[in-house]
Parts: C-alpha cells; structure tokens; sequence
C-alpha cells in the first residue's frame, strides 16, 4: 500500500516538472534570444499630511478689533500621489464652538483662509477646491496655508473659541 502511494506521488511530482519545464523558454545555436516579459500593477499612492494637527491663532488685541481682523501661519498640506487629485477645505461646522463664555454662534466664515499669496476665501460646510473650479493636479505638492480670523467689538466676547477646519484629499 505504500509502495502505491510513493509511486502516485512520484507521478505527480513527475507530471509538475514537465509542466514547468514546458512554460519555460530556451534556444540553442548562435544569435539566439529568449524574451522574458516583466509585469506589474500599481497601485494608487495618495498621501495627505498637514505638519500640525492644531494651529494657535493669535489672541486678538485691541489693535485686531480696531483692524477688524488678525493674520496667523496656517498648516502646510502636503499632497504625495501617482494620480490627478482635488484637496479641499471646509469647516466642520457652521460655528466655532465656544467655552469659558465664548459665544458658540461666531460664524465658520469668521476664518478666512489662502494659499500663498492668492485671495482670501471664508470657510463654510461646503468643500471648496483649494487650486480652483478646474483642479486636477498631479505629482506632488506642498501648500503653505494663511489664516485670517475677522474680528468684531460687538459679537466677540471674552472666552474661548475653536473651529475644525477639515482638508480632503480626493482623486477626480
């Protein structure tokens, strides 16, 4: 009974050589060639990292109320990807939330934002392209962001104030 199972295996075995022996390639002879076709699939790479999870706005004095507003660093986003991508921004909520007697109903749109030396735009819910309506970049990037908080005598009073400012990456 032994002897039948070796023999079985011994054929398989057998059988398995000759196949792989088959799928390869050889020549004999001079000026001989033999092609070897190298494959692969790549995948889509997408990276976005911001250099800080949080940015430090500067607290307003009376010179940002009388100014009406206060200019801060933002993040620096920067985009690794092997395919065409959007990056947008949005604020997670309509308003900053506000503690230890801040108002919670200070306006999302109370924080401007830009890229460089471009224009202002608010911040809403709503995602809006960074790069514009026809953004469809590739490779990477990095993009220096500016803050700039509006600020009023009337509606901001003392407390503590935050806003979620939500970037995203996406491929078209």
């Amino acid at each position: 009974m032994t002897y039948k199972g070796f023999s079985l295996a011994a054929a398989v075995l057998f059988a398995a050589t000759i196949t792989t022996q088959a799928a390869a390639q050889s020549c004999t002879g001079n000026n001989c060639s033999v092609n070897n076709t190298a494959s692969v699939s790549v995948p889509s790479v997408m990276r976005l990292t911001l250099n800080s999870a949080t940015t430090t706005l500067t607290n307003p004095v009376e010179a940002a109320f009388d100014a009406g507003f206060q200019d801060d660093a933002g993040p620096t986003a920067t985009v690794k990807s092997n395919r065409p991508w959007n990056l947008t921004i949005a604020s997670q909520a309509a308003t900053w939330t506000g503690t230890n007697g801040g108002r919670a109903n200070k306006g999302a749109a109370d924080l401007q934002w830009k890229v460089g030396a471009g224009s202002l735009a608010s911040l809403n819910t709503g995602a809006t392209n960074v790069f514009g309506a026809s953004q469809n970049a590739t490779g990477s990037a990095s993009s220096a962001f500016s803050y700039r908080t509006v600020w009023s005598y009337a509606a901001d009073v003392p407390g503590d104030y935050s806003l979620v400012v939500v970037y995203t990456l996406t491929a078209p």
